[in-house]
């Protein structure tokens, strides 16, 4: 099939980039230069190289993925459920003309609350309480045909990444650790499916190995959008990206596009919430070593687009990695 070629070529190219020492480093990518080390005598700071280097990397494999005659070349391209999940998944502000894929557990909400404030729908983006992710929001997949063509070929368009493992760590913990409707939704049948005698579960104690045995048997066309893959939400082959941000870098990238699509002055991106519990590298390396190394690999190949487009090295589960 065409995204088992994907897989495949993906597959290549993530082990070609790491033998060549790209990808060598476990570990996100480089931090963003802090402001004020740009540029000395004419020369890059390491930083910056190593940015240029990770972008570099980026264009190049996404031009050799999405350069195969079997890859979508627009959305006209895709079979409608794939079509209905990107378009549905393009936040439009006409008034600043560009387009944003919003890739949930990647800062999602924060960008949300920028775009009601450009749109006048929302004081600040300081403003408290629950996020509304529906109200005040245009969404491309909403629109007719022509509007949606030439919203695609004429605004600037842009998406967030984050290292898939560490997002769906992050999607783990806050929907069966905090939020009760994805405890029934989804817990509960997690629970009953891989636990012996699991009936009584609330779906409040799903194990993290319980949570990746279930990505593992579903169908990722199906997965609800906090833990599909981003190639499958936004469809970069399909729409050519003008800018991939970084959550490593989140307040740089955000800023950089703010200054592109110019945006007023006053609206900045959000600080992160105080009570948010961000997933550390000890956390993340926790965790997966303490998860069945086969459930890992297994669970890789459907990810791996994630992996080698984005840039991001494979998670090191290795027996001296995980004694550290």
């Amino acid at each position: 099939s065409m995204l088992m070629f994907g897989v495949i070529l993906a597959s290549s190219g993530l082990l070609l980039m790491i033998e060549r020492g790209i990808l060598a480093q476990v570990g996100p990518p480089p931090p963003h230069p802090p402001a004020g080390l740009s540029r000395r005598d004419g020369q890059d700071s390491p930083a910056e190289l190593e940015l240029e280097v990770l972008r570099d990397t980026r264009n190049r494999t996404i031009r050799a993925l999405c350069g195969q005659r079997s890859m979508p070349r627009s959305v006209w391209e895709l079979p409608p459920g794939q079509r209905r999940t990107v378009l549905q998944h393009l936040l439009v502000s006409d008034k600043y003309r560009f387009l944003y894929c919003y890739v949930p557990k990647v800062a999602c909400s924060n960008w949300k609350r920028v775009l009601k404030v450009l749109h006048g729908a929302l004081e600040s983006v300081d403003v408290k309480g629950k996020m509304d992710h529906k109200s005040d929001l245009v969404f491309l997949g909403d629109m007719k045909p022509e509007e949606i063509s030439y919203r695609l070929k004429h605004y600037y368009k842009f998406i967030f990444v984050r290292n898939p493992m560490e997002r769906l760590l992050s999607a783990y913990r806050n929907k069966f650790g905090e939020i009760k409707e994805y405890q029934q939704k989804y817990g509960v049948e997690i629970v009953r499916r891989y636990r012996k005698n699991g009936g009584n579960s609330a779906g409040d104690d799903v194990t993290f190995s319980e949570f990746l045995q279930y990505l593992l048997d579903e169908d990722v066309e199906r997965m609800n959008e906090h833990w599909m893959p981003i190639y499958n939400l936004c469809q970069p082959c399909a729409v050519r990206y003008d800018f991939i941000g970084s959550y490593e870098r989140l307040h740089a990238d955000a800023n950089h596009v703010l200054e592109h699509v110019q945006s007023p002055s006053f609206v900045r991106f959000p600080e992160r919430q105080a009570w948010y519990k961000p997933v550390t590298a000890e956390t993340l390396h926790y965790y997966l070593c303490n998860t069945p190394r086969r459930l890992i690999k297994e669970l890789l190949p459907k990810y791996i687009l994630d992996f080698s487009l984005f840039a991001y090295p494979l998670p090191n589960i290795t027996s001296e990695f995980c004694r550290q």
